[in-house]
């Protein structure tokens, strides 16, 4: 608890919205890298995300790799891989994954990998880096796709977070929450607000694509830390793969309200306001340059640009639709709570 209790009584950081310069490297925290892993069928990719955090220089102080609820699979990677390998020992999910890798993690600072992902070298350095002053709390990276043919003509760079990248207007320095898949967040921040919440986030048995556990985090850790800051660089690269079944504008659909979906939980957790001010400001201006943009090179000749135009309507359609949805399932449950 120490970071934390640090944090408070030093105040802000003032002007430097990147995180008041950066830890020389023989001041850097220790790191503590978590993978969570669930499906049989991303085995040589969850391979490829272990060794790309070993190779980090510096090393991580551990690798973890968390299974979900699968027994045969933690037996297959126990067997092949000189890394900690456990069971995840929470609800199964990736939330509690994530929960059950902070609670092994011997690090000042646990770092989070998509078990579909490849960090550069120089990735777990650039996250550390970040954690020269003790306001900040976490600090996350910047998260490029792997197509595994090449990006589809109507995909917006809007839109680059339904598969798990940084999507386009997501500016260095202060964010409002991190992206999870490539994420760094101080140990003892956990000890002071808890967990990552497992009713919201995706769960390995269930069939829509959810997410949100790392914006109610950071969001709840924002209400309790005033103070306190995320901060984006895009320096920490990792690249996460995206297999044909979700270049196809069924899974951008589907994805997009999920997410919308999953807003409503976070909201009905943090609130409206707090929950929805970075979502509010994306729409305003992201979304309306990338139409703007799109229907411009339209004008000139480039289909694309007018399928991307559209194709951010649609989704920012579909994730409104999955919000107000979510709003009516939250409260008829409140509704029914109360009735018992």
């Amino acid at each position: 608890m120490q970071m934390i209790r640090d944090a408070k009584n030093q105040g802000s950081m003032g002007s430097d919205p990147a995180g008041a310069g950066e830890a020389d490297r023989d001041e850097l925290p220790s790191l503590s890298v978590v993978i969570c892993a669930f499906a049989d069928d991303r085995w040589d990719d969850t391979l490829a995300a272990v060794a790309s955090a070993r190779a980090q220089v510096p090393q991580p102080r551990e690798v973890i790799l968390v299974v979900d609820h699968n027994p045969a699979l933690y037996a297959r990677f126990s067997a092949e891989l000189d890394v900690t390998v456990v069971e995840n020992a929470q609800v199964r999910g990736l939330s509690g994954g994530k929960n059950t890798g902070v609670a092994l993690a011997q690090g000042d600072v646990v770092a989070f990998l998509d078990d579909d992902a490849v960090a550069d070298p120089g990735w777990l350095e650039a996250l550390a880096r970040r954690f020269a002053h003790p306001d900040v709390l976490g600090v996350g990276g910047l998260t490029l796709p792997a197509w595994a043919t090449e990006r589809p003509r109507w995909w917006p760079r809007e839109f680059d977070w339904v598969v798990g990248c940084t999507h386009a207007g997501r500016n260095p320095g202060i964010v409002r929450n991190l992206h999870g898949g490539n994420a760094a967040f101080r140990r003892d921040l956990f000890d002071a607000i808890g967990g990552f919440p497992t009713h919201i986030g995706r769960s390995s048995a269930g069939s829509r694509p959810l997410g949100g556990e790392e914006t109610e985090l950071c969001i709840r850790a924002g209400q309790r830390f005033p103070n306190g800051k995320f901060i984006f660089t895009p320096q920490a690269v990792i690249h996460h793969r995206v297999p044909v079944t979700r270049q196809r504008f069924a899974y951008y659909r589907t994805r997009c309200y999920a997410e919308g979906l999953s807003k409503a939980l976070v909201t009905d957790s943090v609130g409206v306001g707090d929950g929805l001010a970075d979502e509010r400001a994306y729409a305003a201006l992201a979304l309306r340059r990338g139409v703007t943009k799109g229907l411009s090179e339209g004008l000139v000749g480039d289909l694309g640009g007018v399928l991307r135009a559209g194709a951010i309507v649609a989704g920012f359609a579909w994730t409104s639709a999955g919000y107000v949805v979510g709003r009516a399932r939250v409260a008829r449950s409140r509704s029914t709570e109360e009735q018992a």
